[in-house]
This record gives structure tokens, sequence and C-alpha cells, in this order.
């Protein structure tokens, strides 16, 4: 076998323009894959971090049938206190759980005394909200932080009534028994929509919310859950499932039910869309290895006609002269694979050093931070060395089934 490398190499050694072309080109597929794979998936995290932070949280817990009918928010399918208590205290014994939210949403009326439009409210704690959304404030753009009697509004509610922070609106709603109460409140700051069920609501205080829909008792439409990691959302909601289908009502049936971002927010095809995209971007490096390893062993194969002819004419086993060409397929795919991960990686660590901004929606710097995709660099390297050999196979077979008097005459 060592001989057999050493043939590979000093072959491939004798055409040098054609190997380093090979290479050259096995290289720039390479960068290209894990460029695109570092910054979509930069791209994408950092989406899911706006979405996630922003409003939803990771993954949130709802009575039974409230999320399929979440566009009329009924005030009929909500957690009672004593259910509450017992929901957290099973989130409370899960140590990924970072912290959890309570929220009332609620439809109704906004009116400045001179016209009338429809909004969407979400009652908060500021404080656990704080943690559970963190950046939340960030999409304040005039005013500050909820207190009692004031309310946040949506941007686009503002300009369309013409309204400013620092004035007194009220809110009209209907309440559970169909009556209707209203309240004054003060508008304490604008907030800037975003993509999402609730990017486009506006937030008081959870107890003007128990207030306004005259809760004897408090009463919480949503928890949203924010988890130390995102990574562990998977292993944390089969968690949370199991425990809380365990709450049953009397007739045997769950009662709450648990939702991660993915299924309440519409990004979440845009996410899958960009991992398509990469798995495209992977089937075309597949292409151009398979396309330029299968032209550069066919002529040589053709350019060495005698020398395999000689070979098989000194004994030369034909399982050999197959083992030497695929050697060669093999050193092309996975040195030019291993050059362009080496030159993925220094562009990356350029680029994450380099402190380059992006802009996503509203916000205009954020930091793009590309991580080195370790494992998807092993996987390139992996499936480019072997569609090199793969690439290489029907070129070997084709060598060592020559005619040795054949091959000296050409």
């Amino acid at each position: 076998m060592g001989n057999l490398i050493k043939i590979a190499f000093r072959n491939l050694s004798r055409q040098r323009r054609r190997t380093l072309l090979t290479v050259a080109i096995i290289c720039v597929g390479v960068v290209a894959v894990l460029l695109f794979s570092a910054f979509s998936g930069a791209f994408k995290n950092m989406m899911i971090g706006q979405i996630t932070d922003s409003m939803l949280g990771h993954l949130q817990i709802h009575k039974n049938g409230y999320v399929s009918s979440l566009d009329n928010l009924p005030l009929n399918k909500v957690i009672s206190t004593k259910q509450m208590v017992k929901i957290g205290k099973i989130l409370k014994d899960i140590p990924q759980v970072e912290a959890y939210s309570k929220r009332i949403l609620m439809g109704g009326m906004l009116s400045n005394y001179m016209e009338t439009t429809n909004i969407k409210v979400a009652g908060i704690n500021p404080d656990d909200e704080a943690v559970v959304t963190p950046l939340l404030t960030s999409r304040i753009k005039n005013g500050k932080m909820l207190e009692k009697g004031t309310i946040l509004l949506p941007e686009l509610v503002t300009k369309g009534m013409g309204l400013k922070t620092g004035q007194d609106i009220v809110l009209v709603v209907n309440n559970a028994d169909g009556s209707v109460n209203g309240q004054n409140l003060k508008i304490s700051g604008i907030i800037e929509s975003v993509v999402g069920p609730t990017g486009k609501y506006g937030y008081i205080h959870i107890d003007d919310a128990k207030t306004i829909l005259r809760m004897t008792e408090p009463q919480y439409s949503e928890i949203a859950v924010r988890l130390k990691s995102i990574g562990s959302l998977e292993k944390v909601f089969v968690t949370i499932s199991n425990k809380i289908s365990d709450l049953k009502n009397k007739e045997n049936k769950p009662v709450f039910e648990a939702h991660t971002w993915e299924k309440l927010s519409p990004f979440y095809n845009i996410a899958q869309m960009i991992d398509l995209m990469a798995l495209f971007i992977n089937v075309l490096l597949i292409a151009i290895v398979l396309i330029s390893i299968l032209n550069v062993m066919i002529m040589a194969v053709y350019e060495r006609v005698k020398e395999i002819g000689t070979l098989a004419a000194i004994g030369t086993l034909p399982g050999k002269i197959r083992t030497m060409f695929l050697l060669e397929g093999l050193f092309l795919g996975f040195f030019g694979s291993l050059v362009g991960s080496i030159i993925g990686v220094i562009v990356i660590i350029a680029v994450k050093f380099g402190h380059f901004t992006i802009a996503f929606g509203r916000n205009e710097n954020i930091l793009l931070d590309p991580s080195i995709p370790f494992k998807q660099m092993l996987f390139i390297t992996a499936i480019a060395t072997f569609a090199a050999v793969i690439a290489s196979l029907q070129p070997a077979i084709k060598a060592s089934r020559m005619d040795p008097i054949e091959s000296l005459r050409h």
C-alpha cells in the first residue's frame, strides 16, 4: 500500500497544473459552503434571538385550544390561580428553565376622545417580562417601561391616531361575562412592531389588566418561558409537555398545551428555507467535486494507457491498479476540502473579529457573530472526499480492465 500511495502522489505531481486547478475548484466550493453555513447560521440565530427575546420567549403554555383561537383572544380559556401554582411548581423543578412570565391577553378599543381603533393588549409584570423577553425594552422608541396606570402602544397605532408619549387615552374591553369596562391610561412609551402573533400588541401592567377585566381572582392567558440555553429547547419542551399532560380535567383530558416559538412564529418557515438552501449548497458542492474529479481521472486514464499496460504486463494485479487511481481521487478530494476548510475558518474568524453589523427590521447595527461550524466542516470534508472517491471509481475500473497488449500498442 505504501508504494501505491507514493505512485499516486507522483502521478498527481506530474500534472501539477491540472492537480492544482482541481484542488482549487474543490477548495472554492468548500469555502463557499462553509461561509454560507456560518453566515446563514448566524443570521438565523440572530433572527431567532430577536423574536424570542423581543416578545415570545422560548416556549409558551396555554389552556388547551387557546392557540387555535388566538385571533379571538378568548377569555374563557384561561389558567386559574390554582392551576398557575401547579404549573409554576413544574417549571421551578426543571433546572433548564431560567424564568417565566404570566400574561393576560385581551382585545379592545382604544380612544383618544376624538377617534377610536381596535387594539390587542397584553397585561404583563414588567419585572418578569424583562427577564423572559430581555429585548422588549429595546423596542421602546420613545418613553419608558410600564408602570401602573400606563400603557405601551404599538408604533402603527400611535402614528394612525397621532398619539404621543404622556398623552391620556381610554382602553375599553369586553369582560368574560360580556360586560364592557374602560380605564384611563397614560401612554408611557411607543413600542416598535415585530413579526409574529404578539408583535403588534400594546402592553399594560398586569394589575391594570386584572382591574379592567374585573377579575376577582387572577386568571392568565399564557405563560411565556425562557430557558438558560435555547439548545435545550426540544428536551425541555418534551419534559414540560409530559408533565402538564398529567394535569387533566373531569373528563380525563389534558387541560394545558405547550408550544415552542417555532409553532408560534411565522419566521420558522424562513428558518426552514435557510436550512433547505444550505442543503442545496451542499448538493452543489458534491456535484462540483464529482464533475471535477471525474474529468481529471478520465483524462489521467487516457493519457497513461501505455503506463497502465506496462504495469499490467509486469504482473501488477488489476486490484492494485484500481486502488492507485482511487487513491489519486481520494487525495484530490481530501486536500481540496482541507485547504478550503482552512481558508473558510480564516475568513470566518476575520469577520468575527471585524465586528461587522447588519440591519434587521428597524435595528440597524446588529452584530453579525458567525461561529465556526466544526460539525459542518467535518461533514463537508468527509462528503467531498467520498464524492472524489466515487468519481474516481469508474475511471479506476476502466484502467484495471485494460488489456496489457492493446495498451502497449497505444
